[in-house]
Formats: structure tokens, C-alpha cells, sequence
């Protein structure tokens, strides 16, 4: 690894050996210098230190959110959930990626190792692996106890096929699953390779939208959020917009692009039976700004209130500012936080300065 920082989240270890060893890097231990925000700041009506946090999938557990936490992330989502156990991919599960340009949609063939130089750029192919609810609860538990005040953690989960005709049962399951252990704010799953048309179920509208109501009607004194991929234009998620007036809070995205990783000899990177990876990262910050300025564009058209959370490529001062001025009305970072467990801190002290 020629980068000196070491993530919090090892890519040379097991999700397995992830979850029980770390986190890693700065997180393994409190920081020596933290960095406080006045709560002037409202988040679906709760007031936050900092619009700042990670979202769904590093922060793999109670140790996780406790850390980020202590190093000023002030909104930290919970590892996605399963109503059931399911095991993670095997390894390799994260790889540098390097685009010639910024990443298309179009799902491109892109060059795949394990030297993570900056700006990075990473593909992940974990499979959302989830613990039994036996396990995780009481971890998740532990983890809404970790937050300070103007601090909080946000549940992601999703359904599990079974009968894909009634996934959305499966998807209300795990909500009330994820309610039980306090946490304040849901996030259902809609854009990893999942149960709509096209592999993702965020494209299947009306699978959406009954996988919407049944959550709110199981939970419904929670805000909840559901975590999107990116559209290309406005009228391809118009609809979508319509049909969920009033049924959910927010929308948080992009989640990652698809892409073809390669070896240097052309080899599938990820194997052969994995020859598409979800990228994420400097490559695809551009689809993150389009994607949240497209939301808040249609929000305005419509006249609707949904609370917008901006994700993709985020790793400075100026890329934080940029999705606000996009139209965000919080900001997450994944790939950039990991390599920059002080990218909390960078913000609230260039904000306070």
C-alpha cells in the first residue's frame, strides 16, 4: 500500500476479521485533539453538530460508530442488516480502481490493484453480508448508546428474498428489527444488487413503493430514508418522486457505479464470478453532485420537503461545501473518511476558522 494512512477498515483482511479485529488506523484509538460544533443545525428536525457523517457499509459495527463518533462524525449509518444472516463474498473485497477520467455510467472497464494512492477511487464487492439478528441488535444497541449530543446513528437494512413477490414484508421485518434497538433514523437499502428489475430494486418503482408503505405502516414514528443509485435525468426518477410523496423523509445518494475491474492482463479482478464491482470514491463524486442537484432541482418543482443526504467521492473541505451547495442537506463519506479518519475534524475546524 503505498499510501501511509492506514483505513480504519483493512482491505487486506476478511469482512469476518474486519468485524471482530478493528477498526484501524486513527480509530483504533480516542483522538487527541477533538474539534466541537455548536448544534445550529437541523437534520429531519434533530438538531446535528455538523450535516457530516459515513454512510452505510464501513462502519461494521457498535466498535465502528463508537469511533467515528469520538472523531466528530456526527451522522454515522449502521452496516446495512438482514432479517437473517448472510455471509460476505470472499476476498478480495476492496481494490484500488484507476479511471483514466471520472467513471461513466455505462459501466466501464476499469484497471483494478492494490495500491491505494490518492485521490482513491475503490471497488467493493462484499455481497451485504449481515450477522443474525440475534447478533446485531444488541449491537446496534450499543451503538445508537455511543452518541453524543447533536449525534446520531442511522440503521440501514434491507430484505432478503425469499418470495420476491412479498420482499416488501421481509424489508418491514427488518425495520421493526432495526426500531427495536433505538435507533432514531431508518435507511432501507434500495441500490446494492438486489431484488427489482435490472438487479437493483430502486429501478423497480412499484416494487418501491410498496416496499415504502409497508415500512412506514410497520414503523412509523421514524424518519426514514431510502439510500438510491444514481439517475441520469430528471424524468427517469420523476416518478419515483410522485409516487412517494409523503411516505418517506429522504433520499440518501449515490451509492456506487457499476464498473467492469480488471487486472493488468485483463483478468476479472474480483473473479470470475464477480466481473462487476460497485465503485466508489474520487471517480464517481461527479454522479454524487449531479444526482443531489437533480433532487433538489425536482424537489423544488414539486414543492416536496424530503431531506436530501449527498454521498459520493467526499474526501475534503471543498467537496463537503460543494454537495450543500448542490442542495444537500447533509453530506457522507465512505471512501474519503477511511483514508481520512480526520476528515471530520478538517471540516469543523476550516468551518470554525
Amino acid at each position: 500500500m503505498k499510501n501511509s494512512i492506514l483505513p480504519f477498515y483493512d482491505p487486506f483482511l476478511s469482512y469476518e476479521d474486519n468485524y471482530i479485529q478493528g477498526p484501524f488506523g486513527d480509530f483504533s484509538a480516542p483522538p487527541q485533539s477533538p474539534i466541537s460544533m455548536p448544534r445550529n443545525t437541523h437534520f429531519v428536525d434533530l438538531a446535528v453538530n455538523l450535516p457530516f457523517g459515513i454512510p452505510a457499509g464501513p462502519l461494521l459495527n457498535a466498535k465502528y460508530i463508537k469511533a467515528a463518533f469520538s472523531y466528530g462524525f456526527d451522522l454515522c449509518v449502521y452496516k446495512t442488516v438482514r432479517t437473517r444472516a448472510h455471509k460476505s463474498h470472499k476476498l478480495p473485497n476492496i481494490l484500488s480502481v484507476h479511471p483514466h477520467e471520472k467513471l461513466s455510467a455505462n459501466v466501464d472497464t476499469v484497471l483494478a490493484d492494490q495500491q491505494f494512492d490518492m485521490p482513491i477511487s475503490i471497488t467493493n464487492s462484499f455481497g451485504v453480508p449481515s450477522f443474525d439478528p440475534d447478533v446485531w441488535q444488541s449491537d446496534m444497541a450499543e451503538a445508537v448508546n455511543a452518541s453524543g449530543e447533536g449525534q446520531y446513528m442511522i440503521g440501514s437494512f434491507q430484505g432478503t428474498p425469499g418470495n420476491e413477490n412479498t420482499i416488501e414484508l421481509d424489508y418491514a421485518r427488518a425495520a421493526r428489527l432495526v426500531a427495536e434497538t433505538g435507533a432514531p433514523i431508518l435507511e432501507a437499502n434500495l441500490s446494492c444488487p438486489n431484488e427489482g428489475v435490472n438487479k437493483l430494486l430502486c429501478f423497480d418503482f412499484d416494487k418501491v413503493e410498496r416496499v415504502a408503505k409497508e415500512i412506514k405502516n410497520a414503523v412509523p414514528d421514524r424518519p426514514l430514508f431510502l439510500k438510491l443509485a444514481y439517475f441520469a435525468q430528471d424524468d427517469a426518477v420523476l416518478p419515483l418522486l410522485k409516487k412517494l410523496a409523503g411516505v418517506v423523509d429522504g433520499y440518501s445518494t449515490i451509492n456506487t457505479l457499476s464498473a467492469r475491474p480488471v487486472t493488468a492482463n485483463g483478468q476479472p479482478a474480483l473473479g470470475v464470478d464477480r466481473p462487476i464491482g460497485g465503485v466508489c470514491g474520487d471517480a464517481i463524486r461527479w454522479a454524487g453532485l449531479d444526482m443531489v442537484a437533480r433532487l433538489a432541482r425536482l424537489r423544488t418543482q414539486l414543492d416536496h420537503h424530503f431531506t436530501i443526504i449527498g454521498v459520493g467521492g467526499v474526501s475534503s473541505v471543498e467537496h463537503y461545501q460543494a454537495f450543500l451547495a448542490a442542495g444537500a442537506d447533509a453530506v457522507m463519506s465512505a471512501t474519503g473518511a477511511m483514508w481520512n479518519p480526520q476528515l471530520a475534524f478538517d471540516i469543523k475546524r476550516a468551518l470554525k476558522s
